[in-house]
């Protein structure tokens, strides 16, 4: 059984029916042990064993959105985005997002979206190194093997997306989505630099493997800007740049 972490979460709250909408969201949700919803400061808390990607998806039904700002203890966070290295996929590489969060010593869980891909059954994995120089096939050897993944969910394109050009379906091919919620034992300190491989073949690197290089991440309270630093934008402007590359949750 998944232990249980604190995940933060940005939601744009406007008033009392907004935290009423997020609340009967989020009661049904099996894996949740406790939240609370700030108002003020437009945060979402949660505290449970259910991915942080069902979290996001119950939010978003409610019509508002939801960013991630931190997950688990600080130094127990990681990150990788996976995409596709294949000339096919130049205006929409990214296709899935895994978030790593450190449960206890050497466990981790790893909450993997991927969408826009064909049917089938995906085999993810660590890799040796993070060279991305020839996508997946430069990662180096096998690090960590982990479960496979389904997918074969209708590809979730939804109108804001589209609407800023960022996924777009190849004619006359249906695409499809998948979750995968993992586990591993291993510490967040293996993984950093490393490389996730989403791969068709099982013990073998395809080609065509999505690939990604795995970066710490913030844990809870860790990051409570509202203004990047970097770009001077808000956490929600660069919300829509995410999106616009294909990173939705």
């Amino acid at each position: 059984m998944t232990k249980s972490f604190e995940i933060v979460f940005n939601v744009q709250l406007e008033c009392e029916a907004c935290v009423e909408s997020v609340s009967q969201a989020l009661s049904p949700l099996g894996g949740i042990s406790k939240y609370d919803i700030d108002l003020k400061n437009n945060l979402v808390t949660t505290e449970g064993s259910i991915p942080p990607s069902e979290i996001v998806k119950a939010i978003q039904g409610t019509g508002k959105d939801a960013i991630i700002r931190g997950t688990g203890q600080p130094n127990s966070a990681a990150v990788c985005i996976l995409e596709s290295f294949s000339p096919n996929d130049i205006s929409h590489p990214v296709k899935g997002l895994a978030r790593i969060v450190s449960v206890g010593d050497n466990d981790l869980v790893i909450d993997l979206t991927v969408n826009g891909l064909t049917k089938g059954i995906y085999y993810p994995s660590i890799r040796s190194n993070g060279n991305l120089s020839q996508g997946a096939l430069s990662t180096g050897r096998l690090f960590y093997e982990l479960s496979p993944v389904e997918v074969d969910s209708p590809a979730d394109i939804s109108t804001t997306i589209n609407s800023l050009g960022a996924f777009t379906p190849r004619e006359n091919e249906p695409l499809y989505s998948g979750q995968g919620f993992l586990q591993a034992n291993l510490s967040i300190n293996d993984l950093i630099g490393r490389s996730i491989i989403l791969s068709r073949l099982k013990d073998e690197t395809a080609p065509d493997s999505l690939c990604g290089v795995i970066a710490r991440s913030a844990g809870v309270w860790e990051n409570d800007k509202s203004v990047c630093s970097c770009s001077g934008k808000t956490v929600w402007q660069e919300r829509v740049d995410a999106l616009h590359r294909g990173v939705r949750l």
